[in-house]
C-alpha cells in the first residue's frame, strides 16, 4: 500500500467524507461536498460505509492443542474478513493459557503470520486449568501480554476463590471477564428452560442459572469497589441487573453477541445443533430486552463469542453436540440486518464495537482524528452473500445461517494505513 492515499465520497456516522491517510495514521478528514484536492492514489468508497476496525473482545482460537477446529491463522483470517483488527483470545487452548509460555505462543504465532494484524490479545485463565481451585500467575500472565483474565466458561463456583479473584486481579491492573453462570442450577442443561425445551424433551437451563451470577457479580463489584466485566449477556432478567448497578454506580460492563440479538429458543427446533451454544438462545421477549439494553447503553460491549467447531462434532445427537457458534465472518451482515431493521443503529455498532471495547480494555482505537492509527473497514451495505463453507474463512462453518444469504459485507479493510483485505465478488457465491 503507498505511503499516502485517500478514501474519497463515503459515509461515517451518517455523513459523507472523504479521509486522508498518511503514514499509516489519519492526516486529514473532511465532511460534505468540501474538496481538497490530493495528488495521490484514491479509493473509491462511494456507497460503503466507514467503520474504525472492530475489537473482538471475546474469541476462541483453539490454538494450542485444537487446531482442527481453528488455528490462529484461520481465526485472524476470518476476523480480517470480518472488519476486526484486533481480537481477544479466551484461555481454553490445551494446555490452558495459565501461563507466560502459552501466552507467548499466542503472540508470537499472530505476529509472525499477521505482522501487521489483525491483532490477538490474549485473555489469561483466572485458574489453573480453569479449575476454579487455585488462581493463575497474574503478573506473569500480564508481563506476558495478557489484557485480561476469565476463567472462560467453567464459571467459579465458589465465592470466596472468586472474591480473592477479583483482589488480586485488580492489584495486577486486569480486569476479569465473568462467564455468568451458576453450575449447580445449570449442570445438565441444553437449551432454555421452558416451554420448547419441555416440548422437545430436552433438559431446560434457567435464565436464573445466569442471572444470579450476575447478581453476584454486581455485589463483589459493589463491595470491593473493583470493576469487572459480565460476558455474553442473553436474557431479560441479567439486562435488569446490569441496568440497576449503573444506576448505582457500581463499575460492571458487560457484553452480548450477535446471536442473542438475532435469534430465540425456536431456532433448536428440529434439534438443531448449530443453535446450540452456553448461554442458551432464550424467549422472544429476552432478545428484546437485549436489543433494549444495546440501545440504551446498558450492554456496553457486542462481541462475536466466536466458537468454532468441526463439522463431525456439530453431526451428533443434540445432547452429545459441543456448545458454541462460528461468528467472525458472519457478525458484521448479521448486526447491519438489525440496522436496516431500525433496531440498532450504526452508531451503536461502533459504540459496541470499537469505542467501548477499547476504553474497557486499554486498546489502542481509530476515533478519526488526526494522529489515529488508520484501522478502517469499508462495508458494502448492499452487497448480498451467501453463507457457505467456502464463503467462511474460518474453519468452524457451525452457524444457524449456514446456507443463507446475507445482505453488507466488507469489502476493505486497512490495518495501520495497509490494504490487507479486499473482498473478491466470486467470494459472495
Amino acid at each position: 500500500m503507498h505511503r499516502e492515499f485517500l478514501i474519497e465520497d463515503v459515509t461515517y456516522r451518517g455523513e459523507r467524507c472523504s479521509v486522508y491517510i498518511k503514514d499509516g495514521k489519519i492526516e486529514d478528514i473532511w465532511y460534505g461536498h468540501e474538496q481538497k484536492r490530493k495528488e495521490v492514489p484514491i479509493i473509491e468508497g462511494k456507497g460503503h460505509i466507514m467503520l474504525p476496525g472492530l475489537i473482538d473482545c471475546h474469541v476462541h482460537l483453539r490454538d494450542p492443542g485444537q487446531e482442527y477446529k481453528e488455528d490462529i491463522g484461520s481465526g485472524l483470517s476470518a476476523a480480517l474478513a470480518g472488519g476486526f483488527s484486533r481480537v481477544l483470545a479466551m484461555a481454553n487452548t490445551e494446555p490452558v493459557n495459565d501461563n507466560a509460555s502459552v501466552t507467548s505462543y499466542m503472540i508470537s504465532k499472530a505476529g509472525s503470520l499477521y505482522p501487521h494484524g489483525p491483532y490477538l490479545s490474549p485473555v489469561g485463565a483466572l485458574t489453573v486449568g480453569l479449575k476454579g481451585r487455585e488462581l493463575s500467575p497474574f503478573y506473569e500472565l500480564r508481563d506476558a501480554g495478557c489484557v485480561a483474565l476469565s476463567n472462560d466458561g467453567v464459571p467459579v463456583g465458589n465465592n470466596e476463590i472468586f472474591r480473592r479473584a477479583l483482589e488480586y486481579a485488580s492489584a495486577a491492573s486486569l480486569l476479569v471477564m465473568d462467564h455468568c453462570e451458576d453450575p449447580s442450577l445449570s449442570e445438565g442443561g441444553l437449551m432454555n428452560e421452558g416451554e420448547v425445551s419441555d416440548r422437545l424433551g430436552l433438559k431446560g437451563q434457567p435464565v436464573v442459572a445466569e442471572s444470579l451470577q450476575v447478581a453476584r457479580d454486581i455485589l463483589l463489584a459493589q463491595y470491593l469497589e473493583i470493576p469487572i466485566h459480565l460476558c455474553h449477556i442473553s436474557c431479560e432478567q441479567s439486562v435488569e441487573l446490569i441496568y440497576w448497578a449503573k444506576k448505582r454506580g457500581i463499575r460492571v460492563t458487560a457484553e452480548t453477541c450477535p446471536h442473542y440479538l438475532l435469534w430465540d429458543e425456536s431456532l433448536i427446533e428440529g434439534y438443531n445443533t448449530l443453535a446450540k451454544v452456553n448461554p442458551p438462545l432464550r424467549t422472544r421477549a429476552d432478545v428484546v430486552a437485549v436489543r433494549q439494553g444495546v440501545r440504551e447503553g446498558i450492554i456496553d460491549v457486542i462481541a462475536t463469542d466466536h466458537a468454532p467447531h468441526a463439522d463431525f462434532e456439530k453431526d451428533v445427537p443434540f445432547a452429545l453436540a459441543p456448545n458454541g457458534i462460528s461468528g467472525l465472518d458472519t457478525a458484521l451482515s448479521l448486526l447491519w440486518s438489525l440496522v436496516k431493521e431500525g433496531e440498532l443503529e450504526i452508531d451503536d455498532l461502533i459504540r459496541c464495537m470499537c469505542d467501548n471495547p477499547s476504553s474497557i480494555f486499554g486498546l489502542d482505537k481509530n476515533g478519526f482524528k488526526r494522529g489515529d492509527r488508520a484501522d478502517v473497514v469499508l462495508f458494502d451495505p448492499h452487497l448480498t452473500w451467501r453463507v457457505s463453507a467456502n464463503s467462511l474463512y474460518s474453519r468452524g462453518k457451525n452457524t444457524p445461517c449456514m446456507g443463507e444469504d446475507l445482505q453488507g459485507r466488507v469489502r476493505l479493510h486497512i490495518i495501520g494505513g495497509r490494504l490487507l483485505y479486499q473482498h473478491r465478488l466470486e467470494q459472495s457465491q
